[in-house]
């Protein structure tokens, strides 16, 4: 089986994700995606509310009034997220980032997808994840989440897939050749998957029991 047919494997089962469609709660905006993006580091999503809940009161999600903010001014309203003083550093340096865009999203998405990755892993407290979350979600630029879900069902799966983040990425969109549209849902997909499926017996159930040899491990 190759990534495209789990992938379509999991949707017939599963059905449609609702995840940051339009009129889903905290994806208004795309602004609001990406600083959900960094809030949710390290936290569940209970924590990031309360944080999404201030930055929107104070600035509209606005990345101009974003940029007004001092890290004094910021850190207080982001407190229950965690570790805000990093996340809020980072806030900051995306919003500059952005700013230096005119804060013009669809230019933005008009830009190589690399260059932007490697513009957003600039940005201290953005990492892999982060960057391919943000590029996905708020850019229009399709690409595989490596997270803790993914990297337990592909083992589950007998994948022999790479430690690396870059590589086991690598491995799946060598046979991922899908829309951005699917790789938005894939993501969704198995993260759900990975809410209600948390163990070696409830994997053993599952609809995906059996389903191995994922992966060709000799593709690249």
């Amino acid at each position: 089986m190759t990534v495209e047919k789990l992938y379509h494997l999991m949707a017939a089962e599963m059905g449609p994700q609702p995840w940051l469609r339009p009129g889903t709660p905290w994806a208004e905006t795309p602004v609001e995606i990406m600083l959900g993006a960094i809030l949710v580091q390290n936290t569940n999503w209970r924590n990031v509310e309360p944080a999404l809940l201030n930055l929107k009161q104070a600035t509209g999600f606005a990345p101009a009034a974003l940029r007004q903010l001092t890290a004094a001014e910021l850190m207080p309203l982001i407190k229950t997220s965690g570790f805000y003083r990093r996340k809020g550093a980072a806030i900051l340096s995306l919003a500059a980032w952005l700013g230096q865009a005119n804060d013009d999203l669809a230019a933005l998405k008009q830009r190589d997808g690399q260059q932007l990755r490697q513009e957003l892993l600039a940005i201290t407290g953005i990492g892999h994840e982060t960057a391919d979350y943000i590029l996905m979600y708020t850019l229009d630029h399709g690409t595989f989440m490596v997270d803790t879900y993914a990297r337990r069902l592909f083992d589950w799966l007998g994948a022999a897939m790479p430690k690396t983040y870059p590589a086991f990425q690598k491995r799946v969109l060598s046979q991922f050749p899908l829309a951005l549209t699917d790789c938005q849902e894939f993501h969704a997909l198995i993260d759900e998957f990975g809410k209600q499926v948390k163990t070696d017996r409830d994997f053993a159930t599952s609809f995906l029991a059996g389903a191995n040899s994922i992966i060709n491990p000799n593709r690249n």
